[in-house]
This record gives structure tokens, sequence and C-alpha cells, in this order.
């Protein structure tokens, strides 16, 4: 492995210099074969350049770098940062300039992630730059990078124009246009896409007169490139430029691009206009009344799961945004019909509460209780099972009388459902809506049907009861599990099927307490010594366990 020395520089000698032999090891470990050796030297950069002092450093260390720069990824990602670091170690903003040529070279290498942070360490040595510097060194670097003919030099430049426009002369800035404008149409998608995702960016430092005449075309071409890669960081663009522009403008010539996006026909293009949540504020309450609303419909219905799912995410906040006069009027007639995708309509249900203050309960269980309906009964068990976990929101949005007369029987339902995994959430559902509704209402509504289960001819059933008897029982108290429960936990002490029996050792030892100790003595006692005594080893296994937990032996 071979790295170049400088010839005839005290670096290439210092090992005869006992001041400098620690330096001298670490230049040997740049050397040095073994990857992490070279790492380790790399992160050691400031402390070999303090060494050195700032004349060695500007003269040996960073031309010795420069001319190393054929190394692995790592190490070179590690130099990018380090060198972004450096002013004042090679004398301060004065001589910040020879910290170019080799964050020059890292911008052109082939592994983006070390491009990417050589851009980040030039981007912040820039704004160290004096104005005549920035001129004279920095941005002719710019143009280097520009006009280089690997691609990869090409993407850097697009991440530079930014940093330097608003600090040079009109002369210079109109050379800056013209790059940047030469790369927004460079044969090489790559170089597009890194044009396309600054352009917003170049936009706002922009004089305003500037940005209408170039970015605007530059920003329609890019929305309507053949990759769709581009096209959909121009959407991204398209966001940022809207905030700079007056109305009039806006709408002339951003929305019709925008909506254009919306449209597109790779659902990754319409997916960044879904996910967006800067448009509705950059283009005002009346273009989105006009122009948004109609669109986002368009996404919520859009035929791409992901797109839906995109929309259905920015729906409380995209409701939120709407002009207070109208905000009702469009949610019940353009929001609220287009609830029929899953994704959707569970994004609604789960903001209910924010949904309920625009719009009100009334309207709201109207509209939404069909949807609802259809949901917990979708044939997808993920769907159903989402529609359970917001069911004690709903609950206490609609309040108990609704909740009894719409929703009680498909939470009933759910008890018997054939995944077990939608038998668990119902249980655990009752609960909450238990704490949330009082226990006399549990009484009167709820234990009637779950004891009802205990009798059902499916053993699966069956043990259903015990569980939602296990969840239920603090929340319903003593007097209630005691009296209504346990007789039938008790009964079920002699079922056929030995899964039951066991779950009726296990449910006696959760609800036991909470039973009253006469009640835990004379009844629950002698069923789970009869239970220990059972032909079936886990039967006997979990009754021997709840004597003992309960403490009844």
């Amino acid at each position: 492995y071979a790295v170049a020395r400088v010839p005839g520089s005290k670096m290439a000698g210092a090992e005869g210099d006992d001041s400098l032999y620690p330096i001298a090891v670490l230049i040997d470990e740049l050397r040095n074969e073994d990857v992490q050796l070279r790492l380790n030297s790399i992160k050691k950069l400031s402390t070999i350049a303090l060494a050195l002092g700032v004349e060695r450093t500007q003269t040996e260390l960073l031309p010795f770098l420069t001319d190393t720069i054929y190394d692995e990824d790592e190490v070179l990602l590690a130099l990018a940062e380090q060198l972004g670091g450096f002013t004042v170690l090679v004398g301060g903003p004065e001589f910040v300039n020879c910290l170019l040529p080799p964050l020059e070279s890292l911008a052109t290498v082939e592994e983006t992630v070390v491009r990417d942070k050589a851009v980040e360490s030039l981007r912040k040595i820039s704004q160290e730059h004096s104005p005549v510097d920035l001129e004279v060194h920095f941005v002719p670097l710019v143009k280097r990078l520009a006009s280089g003919d690997w691609f990869t030099s090409r993407t850097s430049a697009c991440g530079l124009f930014s940093v330097c426009y608003p600090r040079v002369s009109s002369t210079v800035k109109a050379e800056i246009r013209q790059h940047f404008r030469t790369l927004c149409s460079d044969d090489t998608p790559m170089v597009r896409r890194a044009a396309a995702s600054k352009l917003g960016e170049f936009a706002k430092v922009l004089e305003l007169d500037y940005a209408k005449s170039d970015i605007i075309p530059l920003f329609t071409a890019l929305a309507s490139d053949e990759q769709d890669s581009v096209r959909l960081l121009a959407v991204e663009a398209g966001v940022s430029i809207a905030t700079l522009l007056p109305q009039e403008d806006l709408e002339a010539l951003v929305m019709p691009t925008l909506l254009q996006a919306a449209e597109d026909k790779s659902w990754r293009v319409r997916y960044m206009v879904a996910d967006s949540t800067e448009l509705q504020k950059a283009v005002g309450p009346e273009i989105t009344k006009t122009d948004l609303v109609p669109a986002f419909q368009n996404l919520l219905k859009d035929c791409e799961a992901e797109v839906r799912t995109a929309a259905a995410n920015k729906v409380k906040v995209f409701c939120e945004n709407l002009p207070e006069d109208s905000r009702e009027t469009i949610i019940m007639t353009h929001i609220l019909p287009c609830v029929k995708c899953p994704e959707v309509r569970l994004n609604i249900i789960s903001n209910l509460d924010c949904v309920n203050e625009v719009i009100g309960i009334r309207q709201l269980s109207q509209s939404l209780l069909p949807a609802i309906v259809e949901l917990a009964e979708d044939a997808k068990w993920r769907v159903r099972l989402a529609i359970i976990e917001y069911m004690p929101l709903l609950a206490g949005q609609l309040g108990v009388e609704f909740f009894d007369e719409k929703l009680n029987s498909l939470c009933m339902a759910w008890l018997i459902d054939h995944v077990f995994a939608i038998r668990e959430a119902a249980t655990c559902n009752l609960m909450k809506l238990v704490e949330k509704f009082g226990a006399e209402w549990a009484q009167n509504t709820i234990v009637p049907k779950v004891l009802g289960m205990a009798n059902d001819s499916n053993y699966l059933h069956r043990m259903t009861t015990l569980f939602c008897i296990n969840a239920l029982s603090e929340v319903c108290g003593q007097e209630i599990t005691t009296k209504h429960m346990l007789p039938v936990v008790l009964k079920m002490s002699t079922d056929q099927v030995a899964n039951v029996r066991f779950n009726v050792a296990r449910c006696l030892q959760k609800i036991g307490p909470v039973l009253d100790s006469s009640a835990l003595q004379a009844e629950v006692k002698p069923v789970l010594e009869k239970l220990a005594t059972d032909q079936d080893m886990d039967v006997k296994y979990f009754a021997l366990e709840a004597i003992s937990v309960l403490a009844l032996a």
C-alpha cells in the first residue's frame, strides 16, 4: 500500500527529529496497510496540525493529504469531515482557501457519502472566505466542479451555488446562474437529480426577478423530466418556490406544475405531493380551496396504497389548516366522502377528537358510522385490529347511549373472531370501555353477554369468557366479580376440554385478590383442590400454582 511522501519535506524525514516523533508515528499510521490505523490517524489530524504549526500544516500536511486521496471510503469520509473544522489550524479565515484543494478532490470521488461530506465541509468554510477570496478562490472551484468530466463532480457543484451566490458581484452571479441552468439539463440523470434537490435552496438566495425568469422554467422542466426520481425532487423545490412568490404569480407559474405532479403517472411523484406538509401553508387559503382540496381528494382515492396512506396521514393537518369560514363545509362535502380506503378511514378515526372539534359529533357519527362498521368487519384482520384499538377513543367521543345503540354489538362480535389477536384485543377493549363507562354499565350491558359465552359449543369461545373475566374483574370490582362472574368460572371447572380447565385455575388465581376471603375459602379452595388431582398435567400444575399464590394450602 503506497502513499506519496512530499519530496524533500521535513515530514518525509520527521523520524530524525525527537520533538516530532509522535507526528512521525501518526504519519506512518496514515501509510499503514491497516484501515483502522489509517482511520485513527485521520481522526487525530487536528493534533498533527497543532503540533506542526500553521505554516507546516499549510505547506506540508495539506499537500500530503491532497496527494493521498486514493483510500478506503471510511478514511476519506473522516478526512472530509475533519477538514471542515480546520480553519483555525491553517491560520484563520485569511488562509482558509488552502483547504480547498483536498476538499475539491474529495468532492469528486465515487462514494456518495464522501462527496456529500466534502460538500458539507466546503459549504461550511465558504462562509469563512471574504467576498474577495470567495470570487478568487471558491467560485473557480465551483465552476471547475460544475464543468467536470465526471458526473460526480457536477453533482457536488449543485450543493455549492447557493452558499456563494449572495456574496459575489453581479457579473459572477450571472455566471453562477448559467452554470446552474446547464446542470439542470445535464445528460446524466444523477446530476439533474442533484440540481432538482438544490433548486428550492438556490431559489431562496436569488433576487425575485431572477427567481421568476430563471427558476420557474427550470422547475417546470425538471418537474416533467423523463426520470421520476428527478420529478419527485422537483415537487419539493416547488413548495420552496411557492413561499417566495406573490399569490398571482404563484397561481399562474407554479400551481399548474404542482397539480400536474399530483396526477403524475409515477406513484412516487404523487406520494411526494401527498406527503408534503408545507405545500398548504406555502400556497395560502384561497389556492388551497380552489386547487389543493380537489387534488387532495384524488390523492385520498389514489390507486396506490402508499399514496393513499401518505395522504391519510396528512388528513388531520390538512383539515386543521383549512380556512375557518369554509372548514366544516370542505370536510363534510370533500374530505369525508373520500373515506373509502381503510388507511384513510383509520387515520380519520385515529384523529377523531380533532375532527369532532371541527364538525361536531352528530355529523361525525352519521358520516363515519358506516365506515366504522365496514372496517370492523374488514377481511384483513390487521384492519379489524386497528379499529378495535380506536374503539375506546370512539366511545369517549360518541357517548354511552350512541355506543350502546350502534357499536356494542361490534365489540361483542370481536370476542368470537377466528383470529386470536383480535379476540385478545377485544378483551382488552372491554376493560378500557368499563374504565370509561363504569361498573354499573358493565353489569347491565357487557357482563351478561360475556358470561353467556361460557355455554358456547366452541371451546375457544368458552376460553374467551375466562380471558374477559380476567380483564374485567378488577375494573368491575368485588361485588360484581363475586356475585356474577365467580359462579360461572367455578361451573367451568368441570369442562370436558383440559385447556378450559387449566384456564379456570389461572382465572381463579387472577381474580382471587378481588374476591372476599370467605368466597375464597368456601368456594374457590375446594374447586382448586379438585383440579389439583386432575388427570391432565397442565391442569394439575396451574391448580397447584393458584393454591400456592392465593395461600389456600
